[in-house]
């Protein structure tokens, strides 16, 4: 079976994901752009978008069910430039983030519509099975009957999220077994 360069030394993916932040998180040019030139925004996304792309051709083949998608993609680096954005209990953006609020104003950036909250995403989407799973799924924590957090899956077992009061929107390995996945569509 073929390892990733990824699988063999996870100081790589840690350093494209610390780079992917940094070039997502470096603000933008409120000044007016230049006839015929790119705002800084836009390029720092298209450099994101870029080096997310990169990143999973540098892990190795992929099959066709686990390629991440261009929009669950954008959403990992929508997420990824919001790091360090304080969570605020009901917040949907763009400087603070409840959970659900940080998926909805991730994805909704990048295309595609998610219901508010997170039981209602989770009903919302395509259940998938955990081997299925791809950069820029949603990752959803049950409690008791209903869903407890919601995340968008970066890869390597770790999520961005919005933990919870205190916290800061923030890079972190899934910390139980007790998961669900889904796939916008």
């Amino acid at each position: 079976m073929h390892k990733s360069p990824t699988q063999n030394h996870p100081e790589l993916f840690q350093q494209r994901n610390a780079e992917v932040s940094r070039l997502s998180h470096t603000g933008t040019d409120n000044r007016k752009p230049s006839i015929g030139h790119p705002t800084a925004r836009r390029t720092v996304t298209s450099l994101s978008f870029f080096l997310i792309i990169s990143l999973a051709s540098f892990t190795g083949p992929v099959a066709q069910a686990q390629a991440a998608s261009p929009y669950g993609a954008k959403a990992v680096a929508i997420a990824a430039s919001k790091r360090g954005a304080p969570y605020v209990y009901g917040a949907t953006g763009p400087r603070e983030f409840d959970c659900s609020g940080l998926t909805l104003y991730a994805f909704r950036a990048a295309g595609r519509t998610l219901p508010r909250t997170a039981d209602e995403q989770y009903a919302h989407t395509h259940h998938i099975r955990r081997v299925q799973r791809a950069p820029g799924d949603l990752v959803f924590f049950p409690a008791g009957a209903t869903i407890g957090h919601v995340g968008i899956y970066a890869g390597h077992d770790k999520i961005w999220h919005a933990p919870r009061p205190g916290t800061r929107v923030r890079l972190e390995r899934i910390w139980s077994g007790n998961v669900r996945y889904t796939r916008a569509t």
